[in-house]
């Protein structure tokens, strides 16, 4: 039985003669990226920043206009109506309320009257603005341990040179989605911050792969040009990468065109995260390793000592 092969074997491009262009684009992006989040900001869904998120299903296709001016005569403060999901469907956020969750449920008994009969009230949030503050704060740390932890096993497991490449480019990968969600202005709650951490778990696994070629290559090929080498570890491992990411992509493409809007932007941050992951892996990843100076010392002498334990 025939084996599907997008790539076929003995593929030999030439990736490292445009990996100057490739960092060039990747500084493009970071900076862009950093420079959107910054000017821009992000626009943090209730579960950081404390309010209420309404899922309203209308009688009928809604007036924008009637039902943000009923909505405002409550004087609730900032109230935003968002269009989603099927023609009726209306997503509603109230900032927070000052007497905390007892004004937040004020708020919406006070909606739920002003909205009568005809809205179905199909998913209700609350979060209050220290439970926010305290979910922003842990999501913080959960990336920054999830990148230390990343940055001393592939330390432990290769050398220096390769956690430094590693970690740049899941960084790469994280301001990257970042940015995209400052750019289009998407929520950005818990579901996102998932997305963010299983992209980072995704691309290094991915790198790891192509790490784990170049330091199978080093011990086998002592007198080929870094160079050279490294094109040959990321040709060997091309086909192996482009069908993992082109089957994860399918079930997410399936998932963001199906599952609804509850898991959109995870499904989106997901998406796009796997592009940028398997880019980076490529084109960021193993080029790195010229800039880093790896050297072949380590490798020589792994070699040999595996070479003095398989004697007899």
């Amino acid at each position: 039985m025939r084996r599907l092969r997008l790539i076929k074997d003995g593929t030999r491009i030439d990736f490292m003669r445009i990996h100057k262009l490739c960092f060039a684009f990747s500084a493009v992006l970071i900076l862009g990226a950093i420079g959107l989040s910054l000017v821009k900001g992000l626009n943090y869904g209730i579960d950081f920043r404390g309010g209420i998120l309404i899922e309203m299903r209308m009688a009928e296709t809604p007036d924008f206009g009637a039902l943000r001016a009923k909505l405002g005569a409550l004087e609730l403060g900032d109230v935003t109506l968002q269009k989603f999901g099927e023609e009726r469907d209306v997503l509603v956020r109230i900032e927070v309320q000052k007497d905390g969750e007892r004004g937040n449920q004020r708020a919406l008994q006070a909606i739920r009257e002003a909205m009568g009969e005809g809205a179905e009230f199909r998913r209700v949030e609350t979060v209050g603005p220290t439970v926010g503050e305290e979910l922003r704060t842990a999501g913080a740390y959960a990336v920054l341990a999830s990148v230390i932890a990343i940055l001393a096993y592939v330390w432990f497991r290769f050398e220096w040179q390769f956690a430094i490449g590693a970690v740049f480019a899941l960084t790469h990968d994280v301001v990257a989605i970042v940015g995209l969600f400052a750019l289009l202005g998407l929520d950005f709650d818990l579901s996102t911050l998932a997305a963010i951490l299983t992209i980072g778990g995704y691309s290094i696994n991915d790198t790891v792969v192509v790490y784990d070629r170049i330091r199978e290559n080093l011990r086998k090929y002592k007198r080929m040009e870094l160079r050279e080498l490294l094109n040959k570890s990321v040709n060997d491992t091309l086909s192996r990468t482009v069908m993992t990411s082109i089957t994860v992509m399918l079930a997410i493409a399936a998932m963001l065109a199906f599952a609804g809007p509850v898991i959109r932007n995870f499904n989106l941050a997901m998406l796009v995260g796997v592009v940028v992951g398997t880019y980076s892996s490529i084109f960021v990843a193993a080029p790195l390793l010229i800039y880093l100076k790896l050297k072949r010392g380590a490798f020589d002498a792994e070699a040999k000592h595996a070479a003095e334990q398989a004697k007899p």
